[in-house]
């Protein structure tokens, strides 16, 4: 163990500084605790748009219960599995730094948890920011397996509040308002279950890319217009992709458009119920943010716990500074709007300096493949309301900004705070193909389709010599990695890429084929579509989308964590579809797993 870690270890048993997190979750203590947080699973009947389905609930509620810790905390979470099927939790975006056996991988860190069966990760909060907690056991995040994580920075980090004013009473309510961040967990809802959706698309052949509700902290509704309604709703750009076809009910692009579902075999006679027909209306409520403006400033943390959608969010005539990103601060940015991808996170301020009174928060996807959205409110928490009339919207139905007055977040002008330059040397390049494999609902991100029956295998991080050559990269530890995601095909959505472990810079993208065998050669030709002096640092990033023509994105990272690791889009139903690849980084020094984590068979 290293003689920090030692250190830290044995002052936290000397004082037997161990607290334990209760259902909300919502504790903070000083800097080097234990913390306890149990979590039971259960499948029950729920409504969260107001047609009941069975689900996943966490210790009784939905969404699961915010999880909010120190830096430096250690973590005891404990998973008991109360449902008729195996399990596990992920903690998206925590690097589990030395502590591989508690990434919730089944297939490469563990095996699933079965029903009656308990599992307890363990791991250290390093870094501080907003991440989530999330089923990675086939389809269930879209079953409802998802809860919120904060990690209060330690007072050593420097933070660029300062950048937005030089005011000590602002600064300070800005600082007060991290301090008392609120999770804004935005999710899409279906009316099938994961299962019943994986095995709709295995039938059919069909990609499940169209959803029934957008869900704004676990609560929305389904709204059936009509299906001529929806076509008045369709915007431009859908209209072009549809050209005589009209979208379906629940507002999604036709399934029978060879665009989209391309020209494999379909059976659209197995299409289950309102996978993409069959609307049938539903409310859940809707959640409200009560806010004090004698605080000035309240801060929210957007989370993507969304398994299709990608959604856009604003709170009218209430700009947003954003922050941090994915658990980072960035170089604060004001905007209107901000377009959120699946597994993204993004920390805003807001001014409470509004008349008192409701404003809509907005919620809408913003992909082609569907008209979309939901509403919340934000509420002044005063006795005399003196707005006036319905607030004023800065984004559509479509989540693009009403008019030239609105502005939406561009991740091209993002400033990492502080900098961090990446090596300009490499050891390794991959470049991964992103597109169909033989199927509409089937996926590489490689040369194979990575498939849902390994999360049955035995885990790699117990058995690295079963790997399969075509469906992992392996790497030595210490050294630099090019990971460059080739986007073959058009009509593709961007594809939110998640790697699991540390953050990754990135480092470049553009349009048309990668025709390259690194980043120096291709920065010889094609400089300008490259940033290596501020590059963004992330966890989940987006590809390109590809419309007319293929399109990549370039990641760079360092090796510094050995263990089995899963790089993946973070569409489930890509994900599920094999969009995903094994990473064993530091093969050379691979880790050694404690008793308790042993396998037992």
């Amino acid at each position: 163990m290293h003689p920090f870690r030692y250190g830290l270890a044995l002052l936290a048993s000397i004082l037997c500084l161990v607290s334990w997190a209760n259902g909300s979750g919502l504790h903070v203590r000083a800097t080097g605790t234990t913390v306890r947080f149990n979590l039971t699973l259960t499948w029950e009947d729920w409504a969260p748009a107001g047609v009941p389905r069975k689900m996943i609930l966490m210790n009784g509620q939905f969404p699961g219960p915010a999880l909010q810790l120190r830096q430096g905390d250690d973590v005891e979470f404990l998973v008991l599995n109360h449902m008729p099927f195996n399990t596990t939790v992920h903690f998206h975006g925590i690097e589990q730094l030395g502590t591989p056996w508690s990434d919730g991988v089944p297939g490469l860190s563990q095996r699933p948890i079965a029903p009656g069966g308990r599992f307890l990760y363990k791991w250290r909060a390093t870094d501080y920011g907003s991440y989530f907690y999330h089923a990675h056991n086939r389809g269930q995040i879209d079953d409802g397996l998802y809860g919120a994580i904060y990690i209060h920075p330690d007072d050593s980090v420097e933070k660029p509040f300062h950048l937005i004013t030089n005011n000590t009473s602002e600064l300070q309510a800005l600082q007060t308002a991290e301090q008392n961040t609120k999770p804004v967990m935005l999710s899409d809802w279906r009316a099938l279950t994961s299962e019943e959706v994986w095995r709709g698309e295995e039938e059919s052949g069909l990609d499940a890319y169209c959803v029934n509700a957008i869900l704004v902290n676990g609560k929305g509704a389904i709204d059936c217009p009509g299906q001529q309604a929806q076509n008045e709703l369709a915007s431009a750009a859908q209209k072009q992709i549809l050209g005589n076809q009209s979208l379906t009910d629940t507002g999604c692009i036709s399934p029978y458009l060879v665009s989209t579902e391309g020209t494999f075999r379909h059976n659209y006679s197995a299409m289950p119920p309102s996978m993409f027909y069959g609307c049938v209306p539903g409310n859940g409520g809707t959640a409200r943010f009560l806010v004090d403006p004698s605080a000035n400033y309240v801060s929210y943390d957007l989370i993507s716990a969304a398994g299709v959608s990608m959604i856009t969010f604003s709170i009218d005539e209430h700009p947003l500074y954003v922050y941090a990103i994915d658990g980072r601060y960035i170089e604060p940015t004001l905007v209107d709007a901000v377009t959120i991808a699946n597994g993204n996170r993004y920390s805003v301020f807001v001014k409470l300096d509004k008349p008192a009174g409701d404003y809509t928060i907005r919620a809408a996807n913003s992909g082609i493949n569907q008209v979309l959205n939901a509403t919340a409110v934000l509420s002044y928490d005063n006795a005399i309301k003196t707005q006036q009339g319905a607030s004023v919207a800065s984004i559509d139905i479509h989540g693009s900004v009403v008019s030239f007055n609105y502005t939406l977040l561009n991740e091209s002008t993002i400033m990492p705070f502080p900098v961090e330059v990446p090596s300009q040397e490499v050891a390794q390049t991959y470049i991964l193909r992103v597109g169909h494999y033989n199927a509409s609902y089937l996926w590489t991100m490689g040369n194979s389709t990575f498939p849902l029956s390994l999360e049955a295998a035995s885990p790699l991080l117990f058995y690295p010599s079963t790997a399969k050559p075509d469906l992992t990269i392996k790497t030595l530890n210490g050294t630099w990695i090019d990971l460059i995601f080739h986007v073959d095909g058009q009509i593709q959505p961007p594809h939110p890429v998640h790697k699991h472990n540390n953050k990754f810079y990135v480092i470049g993208q553009g349009n048309g084929a990668w025709s390259y065998s690194s980043v120096a050669e291709a920065m010889r030709y094609i400089p300008e579509s490259f940033n290596l002096k501020t590059p963004q640092i992330r966890d989940t990033f987006i590809t390109p989308a590809a419309a007319t023509e293929n399109t990549w994105l370039a990641l760079r990272y360092q090796v510094v964590n050995p263990g089995a690791w899963l790089i993946h889009c973070h569409i489930q139903v890509h994900l599920s579809g094999g969009m995903a690849l094994a990473i064993l980084d530091g093969v050379d020094e691979w880790p050694e797993i404690p008793e308790e984590y042993q396998l037992t068979n």
